[in-house]
């Protein structure tokens, strides 16, 4: 196999259009969040907590949505997190007509949650090559986020103020489109079945949860969750403090999508390098 052959197997270049749409919501919630929550919070110091709720949300969901996927397929578990995407996106524009801020959490909740299965797009990609490539194929897919990374932040400015007067409103609509058309993709992909796990053996799966004793897992989930944090800290509060300090929501959302595609970029050359 051969890293054309890679790009050309219909199942892999499946996942890598869907990874790249349903991606391109990531740098819009990244930026909506704070800005929204701002508009609609009762006090400024909530502001940023819809965001904090869709990172909390992303967190709980990871885990569920792996033990689906197992059961029922990556398909599936896609398939789920589009929907859910697609009603958080809803869900934030009743929030913003209604100026309901317990609602434009809740949202995002569920946003967060839904954009928890597509983390899972990268696994898929190594089911679908030959095992020598999967390094590589899971470094092009997080590589494709860089298209997003370019492409979310100009759909929010174009669609920002679409539904006039409410702010904001045009670019939740975008994201709940972009939720349903990346799921379009993934209907040509056919992903290996997957294997039930019998009752019986359910006790022993749970049974690697052990494996957090090792030191070594211990470290890597330690600095996962360090970094992550550090950059949850950084980014949310970002379009707030840039609009406070005068610049505009469009301006904000140029400094998130140069952060994201930072975030991406190494994803050209970790994977030949693993």
């Amino acid at each position: 196999m051969s890293i054309s052959s890679v790009l050309t197997n219909r199942n892999f270049a499946g996942l890598l259009a869907a990874n790249t749409i349903l991606g391109a919501a990531f740098p819009i919630q990244l930026i909506l969040g704070g800005l929204a929550g701002l508009m609609l919070a009762p006090d400024p110091v909530l502001a940023t907590l819809p965001s904090s709720v869709q990172t909390f949300a992303g967190m709980l969901a990871a885990a569920p949505f792996s033990l689906l996927m197992g059961w029922m397929g990556r398909k599936a578990g896609f398939a789920l997190g589009g929907l859910i995407t697609l009603a958080g996106a809803i869900a934030a524009m009743q929030a913003l007509y209604t100026q309901n801020f317990a609602l434009l959490c809740f949202a995002h909740f569920l946003m967060g949650a839904g954009w928890a299965s597509f983390q899972y797009f990268r696994f898929a990609a190594g089911e679908v090559v030959d095992q020598n490539w999967r390094p590589v194929a899971i470094s092009l897919m997080l590589s494709s986020l860089l298209v997003a990374a370019l492409v979310g932040p100009q759909v929010f400015i174009a669609a920002k103020d679409a539904l006039a007067p409410i702010p904001f409103v045009g670019a939740y609509a975008a994201m709940g489109v972009i939720a349903v058309v990346g799921l379009i993709p993934l209907a040509f992909v056919r992903m290996p079945v997957a294997k039930r796990v019998a009752p019986d053996r359910l006790a022993s799966r749970f049974a690697a949860f052990a494996a957090l004793r090792r030191p070594a897992i211990k470290r890597a989930v330690g600095i996962g969750a360090v970094s992550q944090g550090v950059m949850v800290f950084l980014m949310i509060p970002t379009p707030i403090a840039m609009v406070a300090c005068g610049f505009s929501a469009d301006t904000a959302s140029d400094v998130v999508r140069w952060h994201i595609v930072a975030m991406f970029a190494p994803s050209f050359f970790t994977g030949f390098l693993i």
